[in-house]
């Protein structure tokens, strides 16, 4: 299977994912980012979602949907496209500082920790984060 891969706008993102639901990519897969802090000409996150269409049996298609978020700007969530994307946009929030406009997971508590312990600082998929191995021990 060879997914097709399209590179939206940030500003377009809930709906280009939207509309790759209604080409018949409806099964939610996963989505995460990748710091491309670093990227002289665009320096953000992208944020690559991975959607399939099911409708065929033994013809699988998927769809990569990637986009480049600026440092410091917010995405627009696509809960309300994909419910299950709560837990991934979570995920993203708390691994690399990305906040998602409109958020909804249905309790109502926003984008709140969901794998580091309390009171960890930072946000360890980040290029810039420290790790504690690297910061006693050079490499």
């Amino acid at each position: 299977m060879a997914d097709e891969t399209r590179v939206v706008d940030a500003g377009a993102w809930r709906d280009a994912v939207a509309g790759a639901r209604d080409e018949g990519f409806t099964f939610f897969d996963w989505l995460s980012a990748v710091d491309r802090t670093y990227d002289e000409s665009a320096p953000g996150l992208d944020v690559v979602t991975h959607l399939l269409d099911t409708s065929t049996p033994g013809a699988l298609r998927g769809m990569l949907l990637v986009t480049r978020v600026a440092d410091g700007e917010a995405l627009d969530s696509v809960t309300g496209v994909f419910a299950g994307a709560a837990w991934h946009e979570r995920e993203t929030h708390e691994m690399f500082g990305l906040e998602f406009d409109g958020f909804d997971d249905g309790t109502g508590l926003g984008t709140r920790p969901l794998l580091l312990p309390d009171g960890f600082e930072g946000t360890p998929l980040r290029k810039s984060f420290q790790l504690a191995a690297r910061a006693s021990k050079p490499w």
